[in-house]
């Protein structure tokens, strides 16, 4: 693949679409590599701004890896946006999706609501959904995970959005390391939910890719961790607070049963811009 001087961004996408992919997914992956590469926006290079020899070299090499491999462009550049930042991801953690910004969103407005203080984000990953609750309210959140090598990728976006006492990571196996005089406003959590029967169904990018412990359960209906953390969180939950998930397709209603069995009242799912159920909120009754 060559890639001209003058940066013809129609001959991306061309290379793009040979390879299967959408012109829309196309154009929004080429912006993408070549904002974190050059710093240059679309607009940029509309008004003629052109990235120098050294950067288009980057860029062709990794447009070159990512088609010939399907890896997936935040892995291979190290970064994804996340509601508006830039997220460090490695291969140990999920990358942030835009449905996961829907969960943040109700979290912040029920803290924002009820003036709460303290929340816990079960299965931080890149720690986005913490940092962005701690960046956009006043609460303090301890982001907790099993895997070292997410905790110290959650650690650094913290240090880089300027969040060290706000965003806090441990080390836990859900609730193994909470202290008993912890007690939480809001418990938060994307937890895994794909049952491992259905690997083999999901894209490239995924199952060959992202971490299997971030994404797989040992259950076939892909409920294990909703079930495990709504039966286990009472201890450290406050009376009336919050529990919020994300979930899978065709989960919500599922997870909304196990939360009623467990005492959970005011149960909301919301749906996504695709229409999909896609988060359940409930208050601790």
């Amino acid at each position: 693949m060559n890639i001209s001087k003058n940066l013809k961004k129609s001959d991306l996408i061309k290379n793009y679409t040979n390879n299967g992919f959408s012109t829309e997914e196309a154009s929004a992956e080429i912006d993408f590599a070549i904002e974190i590469l050059t710093g240059l926006t679309p607009k940029d290079l509309i008004i003629g701004i052109m990235p120098s020899p050294s950067d288009l070299q980057k860029l062709e090499a990794v447009i070159e890896k990512r088609l010939k491999t399907r890896e997936p462009l935040a892995q291979i550049l190290g970064y994804a946006y996340f509601m508006g930042k830039k997220f460090e991801v490695t291969k140990e953690t999920l990358i942030p999706r835009p449905e996961t910004e829907l969960l943040v969103k109700k979290a912040v407005e029920i803290i924002k609501n009820n003036d709460f203080k303290m929340v816990l984000d079960i299965g931080t990953g890149t720690g986005c959904i913490a940092c962005m609750i701690a960046k956009l309210t006043p609460a303090q959140v301890i982001g907790i995970d099993i895997s070292n090598e997410a905790l110290k990728t959650a650690l650094n976006n913290a240090m880089h959005l300027d969040l060290m006492n706000r965003a806090l990571f441990r080390k836990s196996d859900l609730f193994s390391k909470i202290r008993p005089e912890e007690k939480f406003d809001m418990i938060v959590s994307n937890p895994p939910y794909i049952p491992l029967s259905q690997k083999e169904g999901l894209q490239i990018e995924v199952k060959d890719f992202e971490p299997a412990s971030a994404l797989f359960t040992a259950d076939e209906k892909g409920l294990e961790f909703y079930e495990k953390i709504t039966k286990q969180c009472a201890p450290y939950l406050k009376e009336n607070g919050f529990l919020l998930f994300e979930a899978g397709e065709n989960q919500a209603c599922e997870i909304k049963d196990i939360m009623t069995e467990s005492g959970f009242k005011n149960i909301e799912i919301l749906k996504d811009v695709s229409g999909k159920d896609r988060i359940i909120s409930g208050q601790k009754g």
